[in-house]
């Protein structure tokens, strides 16, 4: 796109005030390079994050969303709130991250005559992974509205092959108009190496509380390893959450009170990276883990599941190990394996900043939405 050309203006729809600023800071800087006028939705600002953003060269516009909730007088307000910022912002283009945004936002994007939509899907939710009946119909709605949503994009990027062929299953999507990104990447010039400790062995989880993300599973294998190797330590960052899937307060208390785990809550990650010898995420299903891009990044061995969006990080006994999921006997034996061979430590944590490298460079993830945006 030549430099001189007339401005454009797009709205990049999100779910997460401070998830928008931390995940796609890079793919901002770059819409402003190519003279883009960006506009920031998103729902939770504070001071912090909307002076962030202006110095960014964006403008944050604030949306009512409830990221869990289902409640209908809640959502319909959810996108009479889009669909009113729309209409006074009148941008050109459209691009939604996550499930909620590019539901709300294509309906938007309609009552305002908006053509140009893009939308990501970042992961299916707990709707998709865990089978309760009420999931079950929840899911039948929300494959309706996804169709109907999807029908309206220019092109839908997804993180891993399996959610996109999923959708294509379900007759959600054609594949015509998909796009597999393998992850939204990381700046490695920001997320640089750095040797991992090997004594004592530290084991660090990172993500929201939630049952699908694994976190129980952590919590269980790390008391059992505790008791055997009592010098291992375990690192928890991440916070609770309204989300269904989110464990209690009262589930994680007596891990901390026997001092199996220190639990930081939300908190800046890296030096916690830094300070850890392996980054573990038992995941049921995701899109493509951030947390672990960045994990790999830095120089550390991963332990995570053989599932959808997981295993696209890890080759088995080269940078980490892929286990079953729901399995704690397995996420134990995976650890011993690292304490008894510290060497595995440093030897894997290379390999995956080698496969950060090639796999998870934000600059050509961003390259490749941007070429998709152009050609719209």
């Amino acid at each position: 796109m030549s430099p001189d050309r007339t401005s454009k203006k797009i709205a990049l729809i999100s779910n997460s005030a401070i998830g928008l600023l931390n995940f796609r800071k890079e793919l901002i800087r770059q819409l402003i390079r190519q003279n883009f006028d960006v506009l920031v939705f998103a729902p939770n600002y504070d001071e912090k994050i909307a002076k962030d953003i202006y110095n960014l060269g964006a403008k944050p516009v604030h949306y009512s969303l409830s990221r869990a909730g289902a409640n209908i007088i809640e959502e319909l307000i959810s996108i009479v709130s889009i669909a009113e910022f729309m209409r006074r912002e009148k941008p050109d283009i459209l691009f939604c991250f996550q499930i909620k945004p590019a539901i709300y936002g294509s309906i938007s994007a309609i009552v305002n005559r908006i053509n140009k939509v893009f939308i990501m899907i970042e992961g299916l939710g707990y709707v998709f992974i865990r089978d309760t009946w009420k999931n079950k119909f929840l899911r039948i709605i929300l494959s309706f509205l996804l169709k109907a949503s999807l029908s309206r994009a220019k092109k839908v990027f997804f993180l891993n092959h399996d959610d996109r062929d999923e959708f294509i299953r379900q007759s959600i999507i054609k594949a015509e108009k998909t796009c597999i990104l393998g992850g939204i990447g990381v700046d490695l010039s920001e997320w640089t190496y750095v040797e991992p400790p090997t004594s004592p062995v530290s084991f660090i989880f990172i993500g929201r509380l939630l049952k699908e993300k694994g976190i129980i599973e952590f919590l269980r294998a790390a008391k059992y390893i505790k008791r055997k190797y009592p010098t291992t330590q375990f690192t928890v960052l991440g916070n609770l959450d309204t989300n269904p899937g989110c464990i209690k307060k009262e589930e994680i208390r007596p891990y901390i009170d026997e001092g199996i785990i220190e639990w930081l809550g939300f908190t800046e990650v890296k030096p916690w990276l830094a300070k850890s010898s392996v980054f573990i995420l038992p995941s049921y299903r995701e899109g493509l883990p951030r947390s672990t891009q960045e994990a790999m990044a830095m120089g550390r061995a991963v332990i995570t599941t053989d599932v959808p969006g997981c295993r696209e990080t890890v080759i088995d006994g080269v940078n980490g190990f892929l286990i079953k999921p729901k399995n704690v006997e397995a996420l134990a034996k995976a650890m011993e394996r690292f304490i008894s061979n510290p060497e595995l430590i440093k030897n894997m944590g290379r390999e995956s900043r080698r496969m950060a490298e090639q796999k998870f460079d934000v600059r050509e993830k961003n390259e490749m939405i941007l070429k998709q945006i152009e050609l719209a």
